[in-house]
């Protein structure tokens, strides 16, 4: 076994192999650019080198940084996880020239394997079914067109280079091709340096099924089942799940032997999949090979019991495969969600900024959380938008899929915009519930739909009692700082004298506003909504949810104001309220306020005060530019500055707090 490794990458994968390494006593070196100098996977690492700025190509792209790095701390071995570097074989050549062990497969079987055009040939000689086509050197127009009639259309074109969806289009009829063809080879050479095309016969609705392979470099291979990826949204996977549904038992068999026989063709050593369009009619058919371990790997080590990146530790020390083909066994069944920082109803739009709250479920044999970010961590613009992976077990497809369910409605993500929203509206589904999901299945959906959520009585009823609740815990914090920890001006429970405890309090969404009156009785609350009065007790877990009996239901719940946005989850639902009178509703007119947050995102361009500076109401404290515009920010009464959260030039996300501010002596 290696005795060192260096991990030529960042976030969840990285710090995925670092825990299989701390396990097995393997020394780790981690690498990071100026903007992950903080971040958790150096955090865990045993060692860590900086090797550039915060843009890729110039850090985790850069071969000569990583060797050099190696070589600073006397790494034995390089890994490097997937993305970046980890499928360009100069890299793996370089590695071993170095005098290092790379982990992955030979620098010719990336070669053979990298282009999609080569890899199908390969394939056709190895007897593995590939898709109807043409692959050949003449990219002329006309040949081009002719092979296109011949296959019959609808065609998909395809970047011979790429992947992720670049340089593809679907071609319907032969007046489209020309304005196609133009199209996809611009986009590929853009996106790759080669513009040579792949013409296909589309399949209308396939799903896409792949195959995890090993081989050792003992010429021993082996395959470790399927695993299910049609889930999609314009070519990139966002649920996966092992085994494939609905797989007849002799096409398993086949595609199992398929992919043991395309690893052979190209003497291929460590971890790879090999990728299947499946048919209707059950036919399958090559469309490439990923000679790296795959973002979807945890879904193959939940329903096999086995640590992949172990073996690919153990092959590539020259150790033989730790198991033979029959010593294989799947139980059960896995799912893997893929969680980002995004916004689905806009397109998918990535978001940056500090994770003010994140929250996920209490890890469990049947359930992983893959994640290279902590609690107050940055997303940065800079990198793939990935906050976590959450992975379940079940004994059977339908408990595993409630595992999944159970697990997203406990996680709580602040800060960025996430799709958590959006992935436990798509595993609700009736298609997806049935494992009749192709990959063009999402994108003919429409994402919008799926990600909006319009509140209901009982939601807004569960959203003000947490509410109220996070406003008594304010007043009660700013009574225990207080020199006057009796004055009214603390309570924020609708006190009045000879009067019922009552609060109205307004939840907005867009353009829209709900009022929500509560009314105190003892233990007891009446909460008044859209006309109706619902009689609950509401309180808080030890584990951080909310309980509430409602009208004679007891109901469990998670919410978290940040800013000025109350987070709920209920019910298999996600929303989000804003609070836009939340400054006026927390403290009286003459008391001002202790936080200042940023209402929309934008750049700090000036910070006019510091930490234990004395401000008067109205005095300029910062500076913000947004949407080209320069927004001045003044102090909402007298005091002293506390505690200052942000750096001047620093990109912040809407809500973000920018200073605290103290009771001046």
């Amino acid at each position: 076994m290696l005795d060192s490794l260096l991990i030529a990458n960042r976030g969840e994968i990285a710090c995925r192999i670092i825990a299989t390494c701390r396990r097995l006593g393997v020394r780790t070196v981690a690498v990071y650019s100026d903007a992950d100098r903080d971040a958790r996977h150096v955090r865990l690492a045993d060692e860590a080198v900086r090797i550039g700025p915060a843009p890729a190509r110039e850090s985790y792209l850069r071969i000569e940084a990583i060797l050099e790095a190696a070589a600073r701390t006397g790494a034995a071995a390089v890994h490097p996880g997937y993305g970046f570097l980890s499928e360009r074989a100069p890299f793996a050549r370089a590695v071993g020239e170095a005098g290092l062990i790379w982990v992955g497969p030979p620098p010719a079987a990336i070669e053979a394997m990298g282009g999609k055009d080569v890899a199908k040939q390969l394939m056709r000689r190895a007897g593995v079914p590939v898709v109807p086509g043409y692959d050949g050197d003449d990219q002329g127009e006309a040949r081009i067109a002719a092979e296109a009639e011949a296959i019959g259309f609808p065609v998909l074109l395809k970047a011979a280079a790429g992947g992720g969806g670049k340089g593809m289009r679907i071609v319907e009829r032969p007046d489209e091709l020309a304005e196609s063809l133009a199209a996809a080879r611009r986009e590929a050479l853009n996106a790759f340096g080669d513009e040579r095309m792949i013409v296909e016969k589309y399949l209308r609705r396939p799903r896409h099924v792949e195959l995890q392979v090993f081989a050792d470099s003992h010429g021993r291979a082996v395959h470790l089942f399927e695993r299910d990826c049609s889930l999609q949204r314009r070519h990139q996977k966002i649920v996966e799940e092992a085994p494939a549904p609905g797989l007849a038992d002799a096409t398993r068999a086949a595609m199992g032997a398929a992919g043991v026989a395309a690893a052979r063709a190209v003497g291929y050593v460590n971890a790879g999949t090999i990728e299947f369009l499946l048919d209707e009619d059950q036919s399958f058919y090559f469309i490439e090979m990923n000679t790296r371990l795959q973002v979807e790997h945890p879904v193959t080590e939940m329903i096999t019991g086995l640590d992949l990146v172990e073996w690919q530790l153990r092959v590539a020390s020259g150790e033989p495969l730790p198991l033979r083909q029959e010593e294989i066994t799947g139980s059960g069944h896995a799912f893997e969600a893929r969680v980002y920082a995004e916004d689905p109803a806009r397109g998918y739009l990535p978001s940056a900024g500090r994770l003010e709250r994140l929250r996920f479920p209490q890890v469990a044999p049947d359930l992983r959380v893959e994640t290279g970010v902590d609690e107050g961590d940055e997303v940065t613009p800079f990198y793939d938008p990935m906050i976590a992976k959450l992975v379940v077990h079940g004994p059977d497809r339908g408990a595993a899929l409630r595992r999944l369910e159970q697990a997203l409605d406990s996680c709580l993500i602040a800060g960025p915009s996430s799709n958590l929203g959006f992935l436990r509206a798509v595993v609700g589904t009736a298609p997806f519930r049935a494992g009749a999901v192709d990959t063009g299945w999402l994108d003919r959906e429409g994402a919008a739909g799926l990600a909006e959520a319009e509140p209901g009585d009982e939601d807004l009823v569960l959203a003000a009692l947490a509410l109220a609740e996070e406003l008594a815990e304010q007043g009660r914090r700013r009574a225990r700082d207080s020199a006057d920890r009796t004055s009214p001006w603390h309570r924020t429970d609708g006190w009045r004298l000879n009067r019922p405890h009552r609060q109205l309090l307004r939840l907005g969404q867009g353009e829209r506003s709900w009022p929500v009156e509560i009314e105190r009785l003892g233990d007891r609350s009446l909460v008044a909504v859209a006309g109706r009065e619902h009689d609950a007790r509401h309180g808080v877990a030890a584990d951080g949810s909310h309980w509430c009996e409602l009208d004679g239901r007891r109901l469990r719940f998670m919410a978290e104001l940040v800013g000025d946005c109350l987070l709920l989850v209920h019910d298999g639902r996600r929303l989000e309220f804003r609070l836009p009178s939340l400054a006026a509703a927390a403290e009286p007119a003459d008391s001002g306020a202790d936080l200042l947050n940023a209402p929309m995102p934008g750049r700090v361009i000036k910070l006019l005060v510091a930490a234990g500076d004395r401000v008067t109401k109205g005095q300029p404290v910062a500076v913000l530019e947004a949407m080209k515009m320069e927004q001045r920010f003044t102090a909402p009464r007298d005091g002293i500055v506390t505690a200052v959260h942000v750096r001047e030039g620093e990109q912040v996300p809407e809500g973000t707090r920018l200073l605290d501010l103290g009771d001046a002596p």
